[in-house]
């Protein structure tokens, strides 16, 4: 490779470089981070993105096939972050920051269609996920020492009792067990902050 196509060479590299950085950290501090406050997952999709872009940037100088490339996915898959279970707006987000540093790692792809498909990542995050878009909606599992004879014949008047006892906004509930022998229930509250 003479100098001049390897300088042009590193820059696109630079170039990819730049893009996957400033969108990892537009999806994950800008907006994940924003939104959830989770400190552990914005460090560890970060780190990941890293990560990638180094291993598939030098996987993409040597030759690379398909079936590499879907057991460098399935190496991923096997390696679980779940000491703790992870929800899937976490995964989302991290899983999307994953995406962004191959889409800009591999270098057989033109460096516009890479900043392409990168912004469309970016940008149906942030319109998906946005607040005014779906309203969040937060879930809580809650068992009741007394079983409410309404709770199944009359929702309407269960979901307002949940309400006035919680101090939220219930928008719908879930019986998911009912003890008559310890006149207990079980249910998850799906609710907003008033």
């Amino acid at each position: 490779m003479n100098p001049i196509t390897e300088l042009l060479a590193g820059t696109d590299l630079h170039w990819r470089l730049a893009i996957d950085l400033t969108a990892m950290l537009v999806l994950v501090f800008g907006l994940y981070y924003r939104r959830y406050r989770d400190k552990e997952l914005v460090t560890a999709a970060a780190l990941f993105n890293v990560f990638i872009f180094s291993v598939l940037t030098v996987l993409s100088q040597v030759e690379f096939g398909l079936a590499a490339g879907f057991g460098l996915f399935a190496i991923l898959a096997m390696f679980t972050l779940r000491s703790e279970p992870i929800g899937k707006t976490e995964i989302t987000y991290f899983f999307g920051s994953v995406a962004i540093a191959v889409i800009n790692s591999v270098q057989g792809t033109s460096l516009a269609f890479a900043a392409g498909v990168t912004l469309l990542v970016v940008a149906g995050a942030w319109l998906i996920d946005h607040p005014k878009v779906l309203q969040s909606v937060d879930g809580i599992r809650i068992t009741l020492d007394k079983i409410d004879h309404h709770a199944l014949s009359q929702p309407e008047r269960m979901r307002d009792d949940l309400s006035a006892r919680l101090g939220v906004q219930v928008m719908s509930y879930q019986i998911t067990a009912l003890d008559y022998i310890n006149d207990m229930a079980r249910i998850t509250v799906f609710y907003r902050k008033a």
